[in-house]
């Protein structure tokens, strides 16, 4: 009777919300629901998993230990061919969070079926949940999409590890919301030159790019971080919060008003050398919504 008590409780909670935290903006690209992909997906990207520790105040490492079918008004909105469950985990440990957690913790979850309409088993998988706390119910997450239980691995556990600590880093960049102005000087030489380009920011921090070509030579680029420009500075390694922030965050090409200042051949080359950021940084790679 305990048992179910806590469980009416604990769903009375997590369905007085929403079953996912999930923002507007971060939907899955994939058309079926992304909740029928988890367990079969192989380690997310670095910039899926980076997308959704940005929206996850609780990062844990748990394993499951039981599920139980949630059926009636509490399943609304479940889509055909998949099940409602309220699980239970076991924590290992908190990758992110504040105030510690519980040893045992529960969520919903939306879990593909086959095609009896039988849901996998899913005790003693081990998983990393990307969630938010449920107000006074210490014991509860709600997660933070659809997508946001992943299948434990040594690789994904190091990863998001990796990306919790270059968040909290002091010296983390700063998300970028767009760009502002950019310029272009020729060089005394044909063929030499520099274009800066100034990032826009959330915190209104200084970000710019600065692309240098000389003759004879394939063109560098840089990123600053702060008002002085370090043309010296390497660009930033693949896989790391920098590069997420420029790789996902950049258009493809500059807006009109970032060179609306210019000569039509100096905008013409500042293009050209964005174009030389845009392909080093490489895809994004987002695969999935959180």
């Amino acid at each position: 009777m305990a048992v179910m008590n806590n469980r009416t409780t604990a769903l009375t909670a997590l369905v007085a919300g929403s079953l996912f935290c999930l923002p507007a903006a971060a939907q899955s690209p994939d058309s079926r629901p992304a909740s029928a992909m988890v367990a079969a997906a192989p380690t997310p990207s670095y910039a899926d998993l980076a997308d959704m520790m940005l929206v996850s105040p609780v990062v844990v490492d748990a394993t499951i230990r039981s599920t139980a079918r949630i059926k009636g008004a509490e399943a609304a909105g479940v889509a055909a061919g998949r099940q409602r469950l309220y699980v239970q985990a076991d924590v290992a440990a908190l990758i992110r969070g504040q105030a510690g957690l519980p040893q045992r913790v529960g969520f919903l979850a939306d879990v593909a079926t086959d095609a009896r309409g039988r849901v996998p088993s899913l005790k003693k998988q081990r998983v990393l949940l990307f969630a938010r706390r449920v107000p006074g119910s210490p014991d509860q997450l709600q997660l933070a999409g659809p997508n946001a239980r992943i299948m434990w691995s040594p690789a994904a556990d190091a990863r998001v590890r990796q990306i919790a600590r270059e968040l909290v880093a002091p010296d983390a960049p700063p998300t970028i919301t767009g760009i502002g102005n950019a310029f272009h000087v020729p060089g005394a030489l044909p063929g030499e030159g520099e274009t800066q380009v100034f990032l826009q920011t959330a915190d209104a921090r200084p970000v710019s790019l600065s692309i240098l070509r000389r003759p004879g030579e394939q063109p560098r680029w840089s990123v600053s971080l702060g008002e002085i420009v370090e043309e010296g500075a390497a660009p930033p390694a693949r896989d790391t919060l920098l590069w997420y922030r420029l790789a996902c965050s950049l258009p493809a090409t500059l807006p009109a008003s970032a060179v609306d200042q210019l000569s039509p051949a100096d905008a013409s080359q500042a293009q050209t050398d964005y174009r030389v950021v845009i392909d080093a940084l490489g895809a994004c790679g987002r695969t999935r919504g959180v």
